[in-house]
């Protein structure tokens, strides 16, 4: 990996899936997946509308790429080499090790656990292969099976950003949630369950929540003696 660049991510095996660069060839795939509103819904740009959308975005990946600020990979079906979905690394900032991921799956591969194993991969490489530091996402918050997923992952809520972004067919602005998961966090997960074993960080939070709860009953009941 040059300074500066993300570097080149030739392929990422999975046991169902391989994650890969796009091709042309893609297009009829891809589009199938973004014309759909159901799984554009949380995303922040129009349903597509035909071929020319998906050359268009092949295209703005593309250039993402030459830049060395992101890599644009499709997850194709192993079974058949059906692209079912897609998972983008981007906003590369090289100076600490920073990178966001997001990712778009086809309605008709919901509730089959590819998006955690591509996820999972995906972190997996870009932590122990790439070096990668710290790795965000902004999710909607309305899209309680993407969020459910990162918190499934290790990712921690660490705030919610307002009106973030402009929904691409409404056009009004909508919060996002922002997540995070740091190296040494993700060393510190199950593999085998990918769930975060608690960090002192966490303990120290549930005590001052515990500290701060019993200081308010006590506050009450002197108000009441006053009383």
């Amino acid at each position: 990996m040059t300074l500066g660049s993300l570097g080149k991510v030739a392929s990422i095996a999975t046991p169902l899936l391989r994650l890969r660069p796009p091709r042309v060839e893609d297009r009829k795939d891809l589009l199938e997946i973004n014309g759909d509103p159901a799984v554009t819904r949380f995303l922040p740009y129009a349903t597509w509308e035909s071929i020319d959308d998906a050359s268009a975005w092949l295209e703005k990946m593309a250039a993402l790429g030459v830049a060395g600020t992101g890599r644009h990979l499709v997850l194709e079906r192993r079974s058949d080499g059906k692209v079912v979905g897609t998972m983008l690394i981007f906003r590369y900032d090289p100076g600490s090790g920073r990178v966001e991921i997001g990712y778009v799956l086809g309605r008709r591969s919901w509730g089959q656990g590819l998006m955690r194993e591509a996820v999972t991969a995906t972190c997996e490489y870009l932590f122990k292969t790439m070096g990668i530091r710290r790795i965000e996402a902004e999710v909607n918050p309305a899209n309680a099976a993407s969020w459910g997923l990162l918190e499934r992952l290790g990712f921690v809520r660490e705030g919610t950003l307002r009106e973030r972004w402009i929904d691409g067919e409404s056009g009004r602005p909508y919060d996002t949630h922002l997540y995070g998961c740091l190296a040494k966090e993700w060393g510190a997960l199950d593999p085998t369950r990918r769930r975060r074993r608690v960090p002192e960080i966490e303990k120290r939070a549930a005590s001052l929540k515990k500290r701060a709860s019993v200081k308010k009953k006590a506050s009450v009941k002197k108000k009441m003696k006053r009383r």
